[in-house]
């Protein structure tokens, strides 16, 4: 259910009077309007609080800034505002002044100050006097009387009925009592609240409350003892005797005070060397029965007035011995430490007390002739046995020393073999070996013959092999070698050496034009317009091998031609041929096969003739015949070697004879290209 405005007040009033504090208010209910009404009255209330402490502060110490806030600024600025206000209704009171405040202070610290200016004034009738001139009465509206004196309907005007603080609610007014005191029953006056009594103060062990008005103190249960006080805050106080004069110091000495006592010092000073008695007299310190002897060691303390003095003792001392550095007693003398070396070279000094003696060092012995002595050879006494590889012997001993690969081990004496390869002797690969190192490189170096560390490039392509390395051309690099190929019409092959030829008709990389065809060679391509003659048409299935093209022209002649159909000539095909430059030629080599289909005659069979027409420079090719499969095959060979570039067209005809006479005629038209690069 909801609840009232009043209800939510009441418990923003209550948590504020139980906490002192509106951080965390518990809210009762989900209404806002209640959630904002119980918090804005707890904040009233802290208000009200903070104001009444200030007004009470005021009234009991006569000043406001010895205090310490304790709680939120915005407590403490309340607090402040109605303990300053509260002194200057005070003050005006003190002064004779009105209790009416300037309306500019402000309403709340207006009721503030018109409640302590008005404690001073109690039953001082402030009515106007019967004795006081008479004057007519002035008619004053409402407004301007509101105007003249904004207090004129405050409930709590000059103090109202409450005996300490009131607020003014319009209808009525609302007592309440500063900090220390409670309300009566009668709502109006406010009775001192006994801490002492209630619990709620805060002495500790060994003090007694005292209930004061508004407060109370904590009082010390125990005396401080001679010497010391107890203050009003409960604590003891040093007393100082020489101030108050409660001491019995001679007129000759001055008092000193001390904590919890005091003490008197006479006037007159002694010099340095004597001690005052308790009289003031001045007495002899013997310094010679201190506890600190004031003499170094070996001296003797004589005391004198004021003073002493120190002598010197100087005991005699017999031989190997002398007095020590205080000069106290004879120490012996070590004649070993001495740099004349009393034993002599292989000699050990011993020191003996007043005396020493000499022995042979290790490392020597004592030779009986010289009476002296003389080095022992370990490494001719003990050959083979002190040291694994070489032994040197030194003045009293000797030491181990190893040949070249190998190092002194840690016992001195044995040796291991050293790696060299850990400082990098080697130029590129170091393999240690026992007693010594091996280098070696890596693939396509070898070892110098000069200094066996450094590794030197091998050239492979100035090997004797190194003409077969490369199809084309080999360009040494370091510890390796690149092949490479022509700038254009090549690319290196798979295998990194040979170079293949680019055919750029399947590539579609030429530049020949619509009406010409592509004809792909060895290092390049070429662009013919090969176009059939007259009555004669492109036959469709243009052959294409792995190094031939091919076009073919069939005979078609127009009805009633009797010239065109008696000529013999039935084909005529052009053929694109690329071929190497055979420099280291030997024997022919079998180029161009014409393969023979004999036609259907009624008769015997025509006889076939191979021959080559035109185009046959300085006799480079032949032609034979050759049965093969049935078949009659023309065979073209390169006879001469041909040094190119080289571009030739060789008129071949196959003519099929019958009686003598040609029947039947094919032309093929070879169009053959030399070029210098074969791969």
């Amino acid at each position: 259910a909801d609840l009232s405005v009043e209800e939510c007040c009441d418990k923003g009033v209550e948590w504020a009077n139980k906490n002192r504090m509106c951080a965390s208010v518990p809210l009762i209910s989900e209404s806002r309007e209640c959630s904002m009404t119980q918090v804005q009255c707890c904040r009233s209330q802290l208000e009200k609080q903070s104001c009444s402490d200030g007004v009470e502060f005021a009234n009991v110490r006569e000043e406001c800034d010895s205090h310490i806030a304790k709680n939120s600024t915005c407590e403490a600025e309340y607090f402040k505002m109605c303990c300053y206000c509260c002194l200057l209704g005070k003050a005006a009171q003190v002064q004779g002044q009105s209790c009416d405040p300037n309306p500019k202070i402000g309403y709340q610290c207006g009721i503030v100050f018109r409640t302590c200016c008005g404690k001073g004034q109690e039953g001082i009738d402030l009515s106007i006097s019967d004795y006081a001139p008479k004057k007519e009465p002035v008619e004053i509206s409402k407004e301007e009387l509101d105007q003249e004196d904004p207090y004129l309907h405050d409930g709590c005007r000059g103090g109202g009925p409450c005996s300490q603080q009131c607020r003014d609610t319009g209808s009525s007014y609302v007592c309440s009592c500063f900090v220390g005191y409670q309300l009566q029953p009668d709502g109006i006056t406010c009775e001192d609240i006994n801490e002492c009594i209630t619990g709620t103060h805060n002495c500790g062990i060994g003090q007694t409350c005292v209930n004061t008005l508004g407060s109370f103190r904590c009082q010390r249960d125990t005396s401080c003892g001679t010497g010391y006080e107890l203050t009003d805050d409960s604590r003891c106080k040093d007393i100082d005797e020489c101030e108050t004069g409660t001491h019995n110091c001679p007129p000759d000495f001055i008092c000193q005070n001390t904590p919890g006592s005091f003490r008197c010092r006479p006037k007159l000073q002694c010099m340095s060397g004597f001690i005052q008695d308790a009289l003031g007299n001045c007495i002899d310190i013997n310094e010679c029965l201190s506890t600190n002897m004031p003499c170094p060691a070996g001296q003797i303390c004589i005391n004198t007035d004021g003073s002493f003095t120190c002598q010197r003792i100087s005991p005699s001392c017999g031989r190997g011995y002398h007095l020590n550095e205080d000069g106290t007693r004879c120490v012996d003398v070590d004649e070993c430490s001495s740099s004349n070396q009393p034993c002599g070279e292989g000699h050990i000094c011993i020191n003996a007390p007043g005396n020493y003696r000499c022995e042979c060092k290790a490392g020597y012995t004592f030779d009986v002739i010289s009476r002296t002595c003389i080095d022992i050879n370990e490494c001719r006494r003990y050959p083979g046995r002190l040291c694994a590889h070489k032994c040197e012997n030194t003045p009293g001993s000797y030491y181990c020393t190893c040949t070249m690969g190998f190092k002194l081990s840690a016992d001195g004496r044995s040796c291991e073999d050293l790696n060299e390869c850990e400082s990098n002797p080697c130029s590129q690969e170091c393999a240690n070996v026992y007693g010594s190192y091996q280098c070696y490189c890596r693939r396509g170096f070898q070892l110098s013959d000069i200094d066996g560390v450094s590794c030197e490039d091998i050239d492979e392509c100035a090997l004797p092999t190194g003409g077969h390395i490369c199809s084309f051309r080999c360009i040494n690099i370091p510890g390796s070698f690149q092949c490479t190929c022509p700038s254009s019409g090549y690319r290196l092959a798979p295998n990194a050496r040979n170079c293949q030829d680019i055919d750029e008709c399947v590539a579609e990389s030429h530049n020949c034009s619509f009406n010409e065809t592509c004809f792909n060679i060895q290092g390049g391509f070429r662009c013919l317009s090969l176009e059939c003659p007259e009555n004669y048409r492109k036959s469709g299935d243009t052959v294409r091998l792995e190094k031939t093209d091919t076009i073919r022209c069939i005979k078609s002649c127009r009805p009633n031609d009797v010239s065109c159909l008696l000529d013999p000539v039935h084909t005529i095909s052009h053929t694109v041929i690329s071929l190497p430059t055979f420099r280291e030629f030997t024997r022919p080599e079998e180029i161009i096969f014409l393969r023979a289909i004999t036609p259907t005659y009624p008769a015997n069979q025509a006889d076939i003739i191979f021959d080559i027409t035109e185009g046959n420079l300085r006799d480079s090719f032949d032609i034979i015949k050759r049965y093969m499969d049935g078949m009659t095959v023309g065979v073209v060979r390169q006879v001469r070697p041909i040094i190119g570039p080289f571009h030739a067209i060789l008129k071949l005809e196959m003519n099929y004879v019958m009686g003598g006479v040609v029947s039947h005629r094919n032309i093929v038209n070879v169009h053959i290209f030399v070029s210098e690069y074969w791969f």
